[in-house]
């Protein structure tokens, strides 16, 4: 078994951060829900892309060490740790934003990653080695497999589209929004993982 696990609203909730960022800017009324997507939708029903897309550029990068780690994801990574079970992020993010001051996106997730024990021999004790940023979608679909990823877990149906059948694909739906294909497996919370590993 190797573990493959998308980075950007599968270990990190920008939820929060999204809602406070907007409101900090006067985006948004203070009556839209803490949802990424509530805040999306919002800026574009009032004509506001550019603000939007300026908007992401912000939270992932200049304010990323704000953004929450998903409720039990870590305790669920160092489970599967101890029981030896190979791990790799494999993420798709572009370099730096569209609008917007020019930050390095790559970089800002690799502090958070750091801030939140992923390299810390006392925390998940991580290799930077095992961290993967591509420019493109189909670039992660290919990193997932050069890797020999068994299993991958991603909040996006598309990308998990694109992974060939040998792959055991986990849907991360928290909120329930998204939906499965058939043979795909559901992932609600972070404690569920290990169980749907066979490693309870």
């Amino acid at each position: 078994m190797r573990l493959g696990l998308d980075f950007d609203n599968t270990l990190i909730s920008y939820d929060q951060l999204f809602r406070q960022a907007a409101l900090d800017q006067g985006l948004i009324p203070a009556s839209t829900p803490p949802q990424k997507n509530a805040v999306r939708d919002y800026l574009r029903q009032v004509g506001q892309e550019d603000a939007w897309t300026r908007l992401q550029g912000e939270v992932y990068g200049g304010r990323i060490l704000e953004a929450a780690p998903y409720p039990g994801m870590r305790e669920a990574l160092r489970l599967l740790a101890a029981r030896a079970v190979p791990m790799h992020i494999v993420s798709h993010k572009t370099r730096y934003p569209f609008l917007g001051e020019q930050h390095d996106l790559h970089a800002a997730a690799r502090r958070w990653l750091e801030q939140e024990g992923f390299h810390a021999p006392d925390g998940l004790n991580w290799s930077p080695e095992q961290v993967f940023f591509e420019l493109t979608k189909d670039a992660k679909a290919q990193r997932i497999v050069d890797l020999g990823c068994t299993h991958y877990v991603d909040d996006l149906p598309e990308i998990l589209d694109l992974l060939p059948d040998q792959v055991e694909k986990i849907l991360f739906s928290p909120d329930g929004i998204a939906q499965p294909k058939p043979g795909w497996r559901v992932m609600r919370a972070w404690s569920e993982l290990p169980g749907l590993l066979g490693h309870v």
